[in-house]
């Protein structure tokens, strides 16, 4: 039964417009695209790549005029004047935010240890300017995305074989042809990966083999996409406000994958982690670098 990622794709899309545009922001709805509610406008088309455990799976969010000025406006602090149309300026803001987002998403969804979805990476393809009579139709669904007071458009093309990890947007629950089609894959593609399945089972078993093994912890303050030009003007004593709020918890990273949270407290005149969240018993190695 393939895992459900809609929730933890919705909560990262509004957690990461939260941060990078310094606005409330929360996704309203979800629903199949009208292509004709478009109208006639150009859109940002961002191709992303996603590697999952075994397979591949190429989507297009589409960021509409209306949304893509209102991101790059807001990215520059709301200075200046808002765009009418897009520019590559603005192409390169929303392609800078979507890499974000997938980051995010890529993150969390390791942080939980699903059995059929781990180990996920992701790369931006291309970003271009089109017309929305280009828009691909199939599988596309319209995420009504709240900033404040405004309701923008975003727009997420799945391909079909991700269709049954995201039942709860697209209604796809074909989870037994899923994982027909992954045991096929590793069967005929790379079967070379059962000697990988078989170590990462028995690991638990043989962990005292790995108990001396040294792994990098660090806790991740805070972040804030910054320009090029601010960071050449930072000087001795500069003060960078980050997106983090003093009273939300600090993400612990285990060789740069998010493993739970925390809140800093002191240790003996040194800083030190109090535990708030940790990932469960089912977390991989393979995601952590062993």
């Amino acid at each position: 039964m393939a895992s459900d990622l809609s929730d933890i794709f919705k909560n990262e899309l509004s957690n990461t417009l939260e941060q990078l545009l310094s606005k409330s922001t929360s996704v309203d709805s979800v629903t199949e695209l009208n292509i004709e509610s478009l109208g006639s406008t150009q859109l940002v088309d961002c191709v992303a790549k996603f590697d999952f455990k075994d397979i591949s799976s190429t989507w297009h969010f589409y960021i509409p005029t209306i949304s893509a000025t209102k991101f790059e406006y807001l990215m520059l602090g709301g200075m200046g004047d808002l765009k009418e149309h897009i520019d590559d300026e603005i192409t390169d803001a929303v392609n800078e935010i979507i890499s974000n987002v997938c980051g995010s998403f890529c993150t969390s969804v390791n942080a939980q240890g699903f059995d059929d979805v781990s180990s996920i990476k992701t790369e931006i393809k291309s970003s271009s300017i089109i017309d929305s009579n280009t828009i691909q139709k199939d599988n596309s669904f319209e995420f009504i995305i709240s900033l404040d007071e405004d309701k923008l458009p975003v727009i997420v093309s799945f391909d079909q074989i991700i269709l049954p990890f995201f039942s709860s947007i697209t209604g796809d629950e074909s989870h037994e042809n899923v994982a027909s089609n992954q045991s096929s894959s590793n069967a005929s593609i790379v079967p070379s990966s059962n000697s990988n399945s078989t170590s990462s089972i028995q690991a638990p078993k043989n962990l005292e083999l790995l108990y001396n093994v040294k792994l990098k912890l660090s806790v991740r303050l805070g972040t804030k996409v910054v320009l090029l030009k601010d960071i050449l003007s930072w000087d001795i004593g500069e003060i960078i406000e980050l997106e983090q709020m003093v009273n939300e918890p600090l993400e612990i990273l285990v060789n740069g994958i998010k493993i739970g949270e925390g809140e800093a407290v002191i240790v003996e005149g040194k800083f030190g982690l109090k535990v708030k969240k940790i990932g469960n018993s089912d977390l991989k190695l393979s995601q952590i670098g062993i």
